[in-house]
């Protein structure tokens, strides 16, 4: 595989200790670059019956003691209870940011083509913000809901911390040139069930397709210990709550490669997987898939506590009935909650692997 011209002074960053970092800093954007960054938050505070946001100059200044705050080390917390407000269409609560090329320039709609990136094989590439990107993140997940009425669903006892993102376009849509379903080329997750030593973190790739469509599924790619089907400790094999690690997403032209590392860069893991066709990330044709990818797609990247496990109890597996009162206190007290801890994020754009 390929190696990034990023370093990875994450493990620099270790070394001379943490506790250093939070001096004097009390919001998270006075350590943290967050200009091109907005925040959905698990909350509705005003409420006005829709998820709170705080856009790209609001969080500038912001920060929230309980779901967006930095701690002690210095480490950007994002915490999303079970129970809370979730975005439209979503029974999945959410601390997660969003990438916002624009900035605070809103004459530019969030959805524009020049706050989005598109692959090279776009047919309109030239006019989006830009073509590919890269994310980079050190990290360390501090707790994933432990209650389940159905555990044998893969979304329990689990938390993404990272996503690229397509828009969801009604145009594009109408028009049937199959794109425009909103669907996620990438989530990286970590899952741990109750009782084990380590959890797992692992990665999806989303297929492209329409949302009725019963093939659309996410293909998950084991980093260390399982994908989250598998209900068997992962032990040493695995990551444990407050261990540190890093993943970097490179999407370079048509290409998205993937390395992840632990801080002691021992363990190092690396994909590769070309997102303008139907080729999977073990080099097989996917005749499942959509045959251009997310060629036509407009995209974004996302970082936070995206958690996982929803309450709604129904069919359908998304929905593990994860429990929850509503009440950040009582759910905090039973481990109803998914927090990660970033010691990093740093979006850049893409570069050419060595």
């Amino acid at each position: 595989m390929h190696h990034s011209r990023l370093s990875y002074s994450f493990i620099a960053i270790a070394l001379i200790g943490l506790t250093n970092l939070s001096a004097f800093a009390e919001v998270p954007a006075e350590k943290f670059n967050l200009k091109n960054w907005k925040i959905t938050l698990p909350m509705d505070a005003n409420g006005d019956g829709k998820v709170d946001e705080v856009d790209v100059k609001g969080i500038q200044n912001y920060s929230h003691p309980d779901f967006f705050y930095l701690d002690e080390k210095g480490f950007l917390v994002f915490t999303a209870p079970n129970k809370a407000a979730t975005s439209a269409n979503s029974t999945n609560t959410r601390s997660e940011l969003r990438q916002m090329y624009r900035g605070t320039n809103t004459k530019i709609g969030t959805h524009d083509k020049k706050n989005n990136f598109s692959l090279k094989a776009h047919r309109r590439s030239k006019k989006f913000a830009d073509v590919g990107g890269q994310l980079e993140a050190t990290l360390r997940v501090l707790n994933v809901a432990v209650n389940a009425k159905f555990p044998e669903k893969p979304p329990a006892y689990s938390v993404v911390v990272g996503q690229i993102h397509a828009v969801k376009d009604k145009d594009e849509v109408r028009k049937g040139s199959g794109f425009g379903w909103g669907n996620e080329p990438l989530k990286i997750y970590f899952k741990k069930w109750p009782g084990h030593k380590t959890g797992s973190v692992f990665w999806t790739y989303e297929r492209n397709l329409e949302k009725d469509n019963p093939a659309r599924k996410d293909i998950a790619y084991p980093v260390w210990g399982n994908t989250w089907e598998n209900p068997e400790d992962p032990g040493d094999e695995g990551i444990a709550l407050g261990e540190l690690f890093n993943y970097n997403v490179n999407v370079h032209n048509n290409i998205m490669y993937l390395t992840f590392r632990t801080t002691d860069a021992t363990q190092t893991k690396k994909f590769e997987i070309d997102l303008s066709n139907n080729v999977d990330a073990n080099g097989k044709i996917d005749e499942l898939d959509n045959p251009k990818g997310y060629s036509g797609d407009s995209m974004y990247f996302k970082a936070g506590a995206y958690n996982q496990c929803s309450t709604k109890d129904v069919k359908g597996f998304w929905y593990p009935a994860c429990e929850g009162t509503g009440d950040w206190a009582i759910d905090k007290d039973n481990g109803d909650f998914a927090s990660v801890a970033f010691a990093r994020i740093l979006m850049t754009r893409s570069v050419k692997p060595e």
